[in-house]
């Protein structure tokens, strides 16, 4: 599959046109995002990003461009931050997947102050440098992820999106985190996809591997679709929406995490090392899913769960 004609095209089909979190539709875009995963991981990386720009974009009140291809670029890597200096963009970017195959991106910047911009990457091609040679795996290489280098990249004001601070403070960025865990789940119920149709009934430990793997996938469909309806009927509680995506993130995680073991026990070396197709998705998930920050993430959710100091 070319990758991105097929990301374009659905684009251009309105099959991304996913509704928005929190209005009412959430276990339906999260169900859809999971579905992409399921047949295309890769895919998945590349419309996920996208479906969440254009929410980004909807919940500062602005319009996303007609046709324009989307990524989100927020990583933040000590000595790696941007600088908007007089109105225009300096320094580098990691982790910016599709660099060289969308047309726009919703880019942090750190300094002097926290912002967000709707960066064209088409209209200064000599101020903006990718560099796809520190991505050294060969999981997700079809989605182009660079280090990006912006060489004073002029931002007009109109393309600043929201205040200042807005892009982590917003309700909108723990909803748009749940997404990635729905990747992550269509991600591993395609592992178990194939395995249902490869497994022998006369193998019982593989049976009872795929058994296993089964109720993963059930897990994985019943959690997201739980952390959606609770999005919809809270969609303003900021508080609320962070704890969820935490533990919707563990959750999705731990069972992507059981299936990958299961998968290779129950199935043994060969679908590792003679299908690519079925290789690949295994060393996708295994990157993909580290986009939780484990421990990190965990010791947040503590304290949340303890709430506020004094009380």
């Amino acid at each position: 599959m070319d990758i991105a004609a097929e990301f374009r095209r659905r684009a251009r089909n309105g099959d991304l046109d996913l509704p928005l979190p929190g209005q009412g539709h959430t276990p339906q875009r999260l169900r859809a995002l999971l579905e992409i995963a399921r047949t295309d991981l890769a895919l998945a990386r590349l419309a996920e990003p996208h479906a969440d720009a254009i929410a980004i974009l909807r919940e500062a009140g602005a319009e996303p461009k007609p046709g324009a291809l989307y990524a989100v670029w927020a990583s933040e890597i000590p000595g790696r931050t941007l600088r908007l200096i007089d109105g225009k963009l300096f320094g580098k970017k990691m982790f910016c997947t599709g660099a060289s195959l969308v047309d726009r991106a919703l880019v942090t910047i750190a300094e002097p102050e926290p912002r967000l911009a709707d960066i064209d990457l088409r209209a200064f091609p000599d101020l903006i440098a990718f560099d796809e040679s520190e991505w050294v795996t060969s999981a997700f290489s079809e989605t182009h992820t660079a280090t990006v280098t912006f060489n004073g990249l002029p931002i007009p004001g109109h393309d600043l999106i929201g205040p200042p601070n807005w892009y982590l403070t917003r309700p909108g960025f723990w909803h748009g985190a749940c997404a990635p865990a729905a990747c992550w789940a269509g991600g591993a119920i395609g592992l178990v996809d194939y395995a249902k149709e490869r497994t022998r009934a006369t193998s019982p430990h593989a049976l009872a591997h795929l058994g296993a793997m089964e109720a993963a996938a059930w897990l994985l469909r019943a959690s997201l679709d739980a952390a959606a309806a609770e999005t919809d009927r809270e969609p303003a509680d900021s508080a609320a929406a962070a704890k969820r995506a935490l533990i919707l993130r563990h959750i999705v995680e731990q069972a992507c995490t059981e299936i990958l073991f299961r998968f290779g026990r129950a199935l043994g070396p060969r679908p590792l090392a003679f299908d690519r197709d079925m290789s690949d998705r295994c060393q996708q998930l295994t990157l993909y899913i580290r986009q939780s920050h484990a421990e990190s993430d965990l010791e947040e959710l503590g304290r949340l769960s303890l709430g506020p100091p004094g009380l």
